[in-house]
């Protein structure tokens, strides 16, 4: 059975279910590891610091929740449309206000480098003609989020993520003209917003917190430049996710 044009790939929701169960198992080895401690309380008063500063590496994985334009059939030679996932990497820094004893305000401005591929498959007499659009992005990003955390137990505790972040793409291609290129570019708008949902676990060190966590970031705004180019006109609209797996450090 072939897929319809816009459906993902399985081969994009593998790789959805393997990061997933990976950031699972990584998070369970190091809980484990953390309960074999030898019971040492470590950084005991952190909580009742009301200001924590710090930052985070991270590595994402992007790609777009695609629109079908509903008046589209598909009739000049467009057969599929495929979404083709890329990685990339994020910077940021942490600001952390401890509001109660389980909840944190969480701000963390910093820098995104996202890579998005989408291949069309267009009909040519008797072949199939691939032709892929890659949009390179580097978001100047302004997340807010809540951090819910569980108590701390020993040198650990839990927490989930919910929020939102306002971004501005840096090299965006909105203002290029079509006319003057040699082919067709897909031109995507420099302002976009997120909800952002994520869950973790914080680990007390003996000099600094640790932490990893898992987020996916859903765009919520339709970045697409509609042009009626081959690339544009398939399309109503475009938004923006991505998987984020994080390594932050606070002291």
């Amino acid at each position: 059975m072939q897929p319809t044009p816009f459906e993902p790939s399985q081969n994009t929701v593998m790789r959805s279910m393997t990061r997933t169960a990976t950031l699972c198992g990584f998070i369970f080895l190091i809980s484990w590891a953390s309960q074999a401690q030898d019971g040492r309380k470590n950084l005991a008063a952190f909580d009742a610091k009301k200001y924590h500063f710090g930052f985070c590496l991270a590595g994402n994985q992007s790609d777009f929740n695609i629109i079908q334009r509903p008046d589209f059939t598909f009739s000049d030679s467009l057969v599929q449309l495929v979404n083709q996932p890329q990685a990339g990497f994020n910077l940021a820094l942490v600001a952390s206000w401890n509001m109660t004893k389980n909840v944190r305000l969480r701000f963390l401005p910093g820098l995104s480098f996202q890579d998005r591929t989408l291949e069309y498959h267009f009909q040519e007499e008797d072949d199939v003609s691939i032709k892929s659009r890659r949009t390179e992005a580097v978001y100047l990003d302004f997340p807010l989020l809540l951090k819910l955390r569980t108590d701390r137990i020993g040198n650990m505790a839990a927490f989930a993520l919910v929020g939102g972040k306002l971004s501005k793409d840096m090299q965006s291609q909105e203002e290029t003209n079509q006319q003057l290129q040699s082919e067709y570019i897909l031109r995507l708008e420099s302002g976009n917003s997120s909800i952002d949902i994520g869950a973790g676990v914080d680990f007390f060190l003996p000099f600094f917190k640790f932490s990893i966590e898992g987020k996916f970031e859903m765009g919520r705004r339709n970045i697409l430049i509609q042009d009626e180019s081959e690339f544009s006109a398939p399309l109503d609209g475009l938004k923006t996710r991505s998987f984020i797996l994080s390594l932050c450090f606070e002291g």
